[in-house]
């Protein structure tokens, strides 16, 4: 994502953790003057900053042509679900090709730190690890714009994720499934790894079940 200087960089971060940590709920009007305001610099890294969010599409323009937080319907949900398939099979088959044992090892130590977060219910790093996890496969693949794709993705799906309801006992099987993943990645097996991520992407209610069902599945 472009920046257009520190002040574009804060304001811009500002807003989007806002967006994702559901404080700035779907539908809140976004006004330069209040966001200024809260910061204390000038409407121009503003605008420029709701700019680069408009051009993500965590925002849109709304009925009254003010600048708004997107919703999401079921038909997104299953367009993000289509295209995590396709970018992350590409992902996952070529970091079994390039990816270093140091990666292995930082996926491992990922692992460690969500059964850590998710027995003392941390949920929020839970899900921050979570995002961290199905990145650094993109990172360890060496494919840097292929990880911009699925950091934006994640923001969408971090969006519709508000909200919904998740019970303490699937966080194991998450875990579980990102393991499934890691051994066959340590094993450079790209049948096996590609797999296990859509074993992983279909039980997900992160983007929403196909079959509709399963409403209180974990995010992955």
């Amino acid at each position: 994502m472009p920046r257009r200087g520190k002040l574009t960089d804060r304001a811009y971060t500002h807003i989007r953790e806002r967006i994702l940590r559901g404080e700035l709920p779907v539908g809140s009007v976004l006004t330069e003057v209040d966001i200024a305001h809260a910061l204390g610099i000038s409407r121009t890294p503003i605008r420029q900053a709701l700019g680069l969010l408009l051009q993500e599409g965590l925002v849109e323009v709304g009925p009254r042509r003010q600048l708004v937080v997107r919703g999401f319907t079921p038909e997104h949900r299953e367009e993000l679900l289509v295209l995590r398939e396709a970018l992350e099979s590409v992902s996952v088959q070529q970091a079994c090709r390039v990816m270093s044992m140091d990666d292995v090892d930082y996926l491992r130590l990922l692992l460690m730190r969500q059964r850590r977060a998710a027995a003392e219910r941390r949920e929020d790093d839970f899900i921050e690890l979570d995002e961290e996890f199905h990145l650094r496969i993109a990172e360890a693949a060496r494919l840097p714009i292929l990880v911009r794709f699925l950091d934006q993705l994640r923001g969408f799906v971090r969006v519709m994720r508000l909200g919904s309801a998740r019970h303490p006992s699937h966080l194991p099987q998450v875990i579980e499934e990102h393991e499934a993943i890691v051994d066959a990645l340590e094993e450079r097996d790209g049948d096996a790894a590609l797999e296990a991520l859509m074993h992983h992407l279909h039980k997900s209610d992160y983007v929403g079940d196909r079959r509709g069902a399963g409403k209180e599945k974990v995010a992955r």
